[in-house]
């Protein structure tokens, strides 16, 4: 039998050996909270405590969520708008890119605005405010959006065409009063007449900088052409009830470019947040409406940007803005800086993590962990209002949603070497979450029908398709190969691999010559690889 034998230790040494040390998890009393005042999101990876998420013991409700295509971005927001729909009777307003959200909030009820297809938004609506205030916010919208702040002239003479607009459809410059002197409710002017007041100017001929006129008309046609005048006519919405419909989802895949897009956006987060400062704050509990910028990189990266204004000061309307991004630069470091939690999905880029832990501060070992992350899974870090003596980043085993997740695996034996086929830790598979595929491919031009199509080859292999085989079905689909490409690297894919798998493509392409692509999907042996389960 051994014996026991006690030995002095100095404080240092003992130090050292750290016996009992909590985990890396908040405290049980921090992460559950009264569920009817809260929103369930998941269970801790190491404890297996339910997490309930309420803003009310963070610094603000704004959220930050980070991950690679597939991670399950959308899923997660949708869980979540869901969910506070419930608790708090939250409205929710969604700025929807790519119409990711639409076919969604038809299904629950709501109501989908789409812009370039029947529905338009008039620039110059005041809905509210004040003229001045409005022209303000018009002119920030330009400087972000175009390079008219490179050329100052073009700038004033814009801002004072507008400025004349107004007052010649008799609004009172600095006035929220909306009605004539018989208190019928004025029409607001549309660029259209800020184009007119420039061009009779160029007619008179009096302007001593003729070209620079010329060139603030040429600004304003892009935005005024028929066909192209989303901005140039009288609102076809409601922006006073805006903020109490529900879910609202303004879709802007119908827009033509980035900058139709971009202009909807950041009109809409102005009119929002006008609207919220004059309902103010309310005893009743909850938030009043949450607002969702997703992938909206030019709106949210820009520090000049009203998501930035709004993460600044939501807290007091109780109003929380969530914006949502594959690649966390796209972020503005003013938003990051202010939100009140981060929710990190997937992410597979160095430099990405680089730029996670140092605006995060999280440790080396939260790092490892986040690395680590399936589809689903998340670690989140949360800014408490009160000074913490805990990890403030920590680990969820699962987003546990409304509804399980669908998973789909592309199964990547065929482009790996036989050295990486025998070395541990090799991937032989990758994965995604089934409406994160949709959204790209709607992105990238396919009809609702086409990637339906496509779920349905996966649905009926299994989940899972060949690499090679998947990268030929989206280009006899039209889908151009460098958007290809750029998915698979969006993946998490190196550039050797993404190589190996068009090289395999081109190969399978040759072999197939005529024959269909969907026919040889669905004959061929089901992939050796081992894949997840069905998750959340």
């Amino acid at each position: 039998m051994g014996r026991l034998q006690i030995s002095e230790l100095d404080n240092t040494d003992l130090a050292k050996r750290n016996f009992f040390v909590r985990p890396p998890e908040p405290p049980e009393e921090v992460l559950m909270t009264d569920p009817t005042n809260a929103i369930f999101i998941g269970r801790t990876k190491i404890f297996h405590v339910p997490f309930y998420w309420t803003f009310q013991k963070t610094t603000n409700p704004h959220i930050a969520i980070v991950g690679i295509t597939g991670s399950g971005k959308s899923y997660f927001v949708k869980t979540f708008l869901t969910r506070a729909s419930f608790v708090w009777g939250t409205n929710s307003f969604i700025i929807d890119w790519a119409g990711e959200y639409k076919d969604w909030v038809k299904q629950t009820g709501g109501k989908v605005i789409s812009l370039g297809r029947g529905s338009s938004i008039n620039l110059l609506d005041v809905a509210g405010m004040k003229p001045n205030d409005r022209i303000k916010q018009v002119m920030r919208t330009l400087d972000i959006l175009t390079d008219i702040s490179r050329y100052p002239e073009q700038r004033r003479l814009t801002e004072l065409a507008i400025e004349k607009s107004y007052v010649n459809s008799k609004f009172k410059l600095n006035s929220k009063l909306q009605v004539d002197g018989l208190g019928k409710t004025l029409m607001p002017p549309t660029l259209k007449d800020v184009q007119k007041i420039l061009e009779d100017m160029s007619e008179a001929g009096s302007y001593e900088f003729p070209a620079e006129l010329e060139n603030a008309i040429y600004r304003l046609r892009q935005f005024t052409r028929e066909g192209e005048d989303f901005f140039a006519q009288q609102s076809t919405i409601d922006l006073e009830k805006l903020t109490r419909a529900g879910m609202v989802d303004l879709d802007l895949s119908g827009l033509p470019d980035e900058t139709f897009r971009g202009l909807a956006a950041l009109s809409m987060l102005q009119f929002l947040k006008e609207k919220m400062r004059e309902e103010g704050w309310s005893s009743t509990k909850g938030l009043k409406l949450l607002v969702v910028l997703d992938e909206a990189w030019k709106i949210a990266k820009d520090d000049n940007s009203d998501a930035v204004m709004i993460v600044r000061e939501g807290r007091k309307y109780q109003f929380g803005l969530i914006v949502a991004s594959q690649n966390p630069t796209d972020i503005s470091e003013a938003i990051f800086s202010n939100v009140g939690t981060t929710f990190i999905l997937r992410v597979k880029f160095e430099r990405y993590l680089d730029y996670l832990q140092s605006t995060l501060n999280f440790s080396n070992y939260m790092r490892a962990e986040i690395a680590k992350l399936g589809v689903g899974q998340a670690a989140v870090n949360m800014a408490f209002q009160t000074t913490a003596d805990f990890s403030e980043t920590f680990m969820l085993d699962k987003i546990e949603g409304e509804e399980p997740m669908q998973e789909f695996f592309l199964d990547m034996e065929s482009v790996l070497t036989r050295e990486e086929m025998s070395m541990e830790g090799v991937a032989r598979s990758t994965s995604f979450e089934k409406d994160e595929l949709k959204k790209k491919l709607r992105a990238y031009g396919m009809n609702d029908e086409q990637s339906d199509e496509v779920v349905a080859l996966f649905s009926k292999k299994g989940r899972r398709m060949e690499i090679a085989s998947f990268v030929v079905l989206l280009t006899r689909y039209g889908i151009a190969r460098g958007n290809i490409g750029n998915f698979l690297k969006e993946l998490g894919l190196e550039d050797s691999t993404v190589v190996n798998v068009f090289s395999k493509a081109d190969e399978l392409e040759m072999e197939l010559g005529d024959d269909d692509i969907s026919e040889h999907i669905i004959n061929s042996q089901a992939p050796s690889a081992k894949g997840g389960q069905e998750g959340i």
